[in-house]
């Protein structure tokens, strides 16, 4: 009964979010592109600095192994991005122009019409799928401590994640006009959550000693994800209201992660 209230409430939490944040980003927002950019670098930003990171850091793990966690991950996801551009570059055959598709595809494409992958989607998947294991550990454990607590941090979770989703899911479609695979591929991330809520309810113990590094790891790869991808895309000359609106719409993203993590934390 308690293992199926902990997956009936992973899987809710986990592919519910991404299923609802695709229905505002693709549906009531869909008209709004270059806003959603910015939404999704605050959401990210937010998630990472003012919700995984302080969580990690109230752990009992000393600040060195975490902060080396953080430069690792960062790390990581650099030479993962590295890997995806010389991949995609050598695959289609286009030599000088595909290694150079970082630094040069932002200037010359439209908000709406972008081909060329854009940066980001493996950190941006693996770190949803740490994050969302991470979840699903701390559901199994509220569930473990009380059924009602348990359906308290499923549906916390839901809401929370909600608005990082939105950051997946316009890094993710910026990289392919698919937005089903874009959606494929986040829903199976959110799937994550599940996994770590079996596990959490096998390992619940063992696994609290881990989830610092989880969190620090998937806050690294919002950030890398924010900062090298995103925020150079919002970096170009604009006028002085678009640009009011572009700073508007990412202190909007920041502001919606702190008050759903902040509503969070106190239930």
């Amino acid at each position: 009964m308690l293992l199926v209230a902990i997956l009936t409430g992973t899987l809710i939490a986990g592919i519910g979010s991404v299923w609802l944040a695709a229905l505002l980003i693709f549906g009531a927002l869909a008209r709004y592109t270059q806003h959603m950019l910015s939404l999704a670098a605050g959401a990210l930003l937010a998630t990472a600095f003012m919700h995984l990171l302080p969580e990690a850091f109230e752990s009992q793990v000393g600040a060195a192994d975490l902060f080396m966690t953080l430069l690792g991950g960062l790390v990581f996801f650099f030479l993962m991005d590295k890997a995806e551009l010389w991949h995609h570059g050598h695959e289609h055959h286009h030599g000088h122009q595909g290694h150079q598709h970082g630094a040069h595809q932002h200037s010359h494409q439209d908000s709406t019409q972008q081909q060329a992958p854009v940066s980001g989607s493996w950190a941006v998947l693996t770190g949803d799928s740490v994050h969302c294991f991470g979840d699903g550990v701390l559901i199994a454990a509220a569930f473990v401590a009380d059924l009602r607590l348990g359906a308290i941090a499923a549906l916390a979770v839901l809401v929370h994640e909600v608005p990082h989703h939105m950051g997946d899911l316009m890094v993710l479609s910026q990289s392919s006009s698919n937005r089903r695979a874009a959606l494929l591929k986040v829903s199976l991330a959110g799937s994550v959550t599940a996994l770590g809520g079996v596990l959490g309810y096998w390992l619940v113990e063992q696994m609290q000693d881990y989830l610092p590094f989880f969190l620090v790891l998937a806050s690294s790869s919002f950030a890398y994800v924010a900062l090298a991808d995103l925020i150079p895309q919002l970096q170009k000359r604009l006028s002085a209201r678009q640009t009011v609106g572009q700073i508007a719409w990412l202190f909007a993203g920041i502001a919606m992660v702190t008050l759903v993590s902040g509503m969070a934390h106190s239930h």
